[in-house]
């Protein structure tokens, strides 16, 4: 069964989100904060104490998700509503047109682990092919390269990432191009980094991996909701994200882009050897699926395949359906320049009261930026590599300013511990007088333990 058709039509604003997107790494200008975010905080539920800040974990739904989500739930219980064989081409059209790609490139997965672990085991990777990727990678990537060393002998090199702000876009290209070798097949890489928050340039690492015929995965966890980014202009043969951390849809959603035409504008290469593990779609051919395109016409809906896979959440898609339409109406460039700029203000703060050493995130280069801010509150900054005191530290400012952020493991070149700094996250929900209000309790804090 179909969802009602009228609720998953795009949102007007869908077009206007889309205009005016500039390709990432290519000088995208420093965003501005579009609003005081006193006008968009009613969309939301969200509890105001603590104030929360640590989007980069999960999200809030808004209440208009909410609403769908339950109405949806209340439906199938109803009606013990099924929806076998359904790929959902409403709301995964309504979805594309936000991200900037067509439905055939667009899989609604459970979450960014479930993207990542399809398209690496679905690769034709064998003995001795190397995947080049980072010292900063999540889990949901490290696992599946594991799985593959393990059983088809497919090994993983890594590019050590530098952290703070001494680097351009520019330099993080040069370090993966060294890292390359004969053997390389896959570039993997995140973006942003969870770990610190730098946004490798998605553009310019898709081109690298063009010039040298690689295949490009992106663990774009922290994509969706958070970028404007046209997905097909990046490039990218796969990029993976979450559905319930910046998009604040609900929990088990995601969203794979999976290149399935051959644009030169964007992509020339051919498409990779690409295996859907996973589907139930009855009509797949026992001979196998025809040969994947060599130009701008797709061979078939590969996206589809995924999407069809036993019975479906119905709330859940009902749910993404309404977080999307949200944010298109909103505008994605408005949500995108108004969670950087804070971030911005944020870092600004931050080299004010602890000096530009303690960031761990990029500030001045405007490709590198994201809304995640991570770095080093100690006054004796020897501290960040105690991960007990760490903690103390967050859980203060939480018992004693009612702010709820995180911390993140962080591999260093030249330390032989990893170092513990905050991670704080700025998103819709938030305004400038929050951003100062974290500030203010993370320095008491500072000066409280030193």
């Amino acid at each position: 069964m179909m969802l009602d058709r009228r609720r998953l039509l795009v949102g007007a604003g869908a077009v206007g989100a889309l205009a005016g997107i500039g390709l990432p790494g290519v000088g995208r200008a420093e965003p501005r904060v579009a609003s005081d975010g006193e006008s968009w905080r009613h969309l939301f539920v969200l509890d105001r104490d603590p104030l929360y800040m640590n989007i980069g974990t999960v999200g809030s739904p808004p209440r208009e998700v909410l609403q769908a989500v339950t109405d949806e739930t209340e439906r199938v219980a109803r009606q013990a509503a099924s929806s076998y064989d359904n790929v959902f081409p409403d709301i995964r059209g309504q979805a594309a047109a936000g991200f900037g790609c067509d439905v055939d490139e667009l899989w609604i997965s459970a979450n960014t682990t479930d993207g990542l672990g399809t398209v690496l085991n679905g690769l034709a990777l064998g003995a001795g092919d190397e995947v080049l990727t980072t010292n900063h990678e999540h889990a949901g990537a490290n696992i599946p390269l594991a799985i593959l060393r393990n059983r088809r002998g497919v090994v993983t090199r890594r590019v050590a990432l530098p952290v703070g702000d001494n680097q351009r876009a520019e330099d993080y290209v040069a370090l993966f191009e060294a890292a390359i070798t004969p053997r390389t097949k896959v570039l993997l890489f995140s973006a942003p980094v969870y770990r610190t928050g730098t946004m490798l340039p998605i553009r310019m690492l898709a081109e690298l991996a063009q010039r040298h015929g690689l295949i490009s995965v992106v663990d774009g966890a922290h994509v969706p909701g958070m970028f404007a980014y046209s997905y097909r202009e990046l490039g990218v043969d796969f990029l993976a994200g979450s559905g319930a951390k910046w998009q604040c849809g609900p929990a088990r959603t995601g969203v794979l882009y999976l290149r399935n035409k051959v644009l030169p504008a964007f992509n020339p290469n051919p498409l990779p050897e690409f295996w859907p593990t996973i589907t139930s779609t009855e009509a797949y051919p026992e001979a196998g699926l025809p040969p994947r395109t060599s130009n701008g016409t797709a061979s078939y809906d590969v996206a589809a395949l995924l999407q069809n896979a036993g019975n479906p959440n119905l709330a859940q898609m009902a749910g993404f359906s309404a977080a999307c339409r949200v944010w298109d109406r909103v505008g994605r460039q408005n949500i995108q320049n108004h969670a950087i700029g804070l971030a911005n203000r944020l870092k600004a703060g931050v080299v004010e009261r602890w000096g530009v050493a303690a960031l761990y995130s990029p500030k001045s280069d405007p490709r590198l930026l994201c809304a995640m801010t991570t770095f080093n509150p100690f006054a004796r900054p020897a501290d960040v590599l105690d991960k007990a005191k760490v903690e103390a530290f967050v859980a203060r400012v939480l018992d004693e300013h009612h702010i709820k952020i995180r911390n993140t493991t962080v591999p260093v070149i030249g330390s032989a511990t990893p170092h513990y700094p905050l991670r704080i996250s700025t998103h819709l929900f938030h305004n400038r007088r929050d951003v100062d209000r974290v500030l203010d309790a993370v320095w008491r804090v500072s000066r409280a333990m030193a």
